[in-house]
């Protein structure tokens, strides 16, 4: 059983590596027999030293999963508050994504998808779009204007 100054350690590494939510923490935490005590000290600890900051991990949550997954706004807040992220904190976070970058990412998914959907049916085709960028978290009303002005 590490000490209790490793296990500070170890809490502090793991949020150094990359920006982490109360809840990763809560879990993380569970792992080692801790009284409350050491546990709040480790929470103290984490949040004073700035290795713990929801507001950071939102942000930095939200930007990884446009710019590098592609996701969309709604599945970003689905995920964000599974994660327990208050609602102030996500709106927050969503600012992150620039308008332009949002549509510019929409437009470039739904081409690709649109020119590797060879249906026969044009309804079955837009169907299968609509499903495609409803997945990736993307809003109906934005699926609904591509495909008005795109097929």
């Amino acid at each position: 059983m590490p000490t209790f100054s490793e296990i500070q350690k170890k809490m502090a590494d793991y949020c150094a590596y990359q920006d982490r939510c109360h809840c990763e923490i809560e879990q993380k935490l569970q792992e080692y027999r801790l009284d409350e005590d050491e546990k709040a000290e480790i929470w103290s600890y984490l949040i004073n030293h700035d290795f713990l900051s929801e507001e950071r991990f939102a942000k930095s949550f939200v930007r990884g999963k446009f710019y590098q997954k592609k996701w969309g706004k709604m599945k970003i807040i689905s995920q964000l508050r599974l994660k327990q992220i208050p609602e102030k904190l996500i709106y927050n976070g969503l600012q992150e994504i620039d308008g332009q970058d949002y549509e510019k990412t929409l437009n470039e998914l739904a081409g690709k998808k649109w020119i590797l959907l060879v249906e026969k049916n044009i309804f079955i085709q837009r169907k299968k779009l609509f499903s495609y960028l409803s997945q990736k978290g993307y809003e109906n009303e934005l699926i609904f204007k591509w495909l008005e002005g795109n097929s």
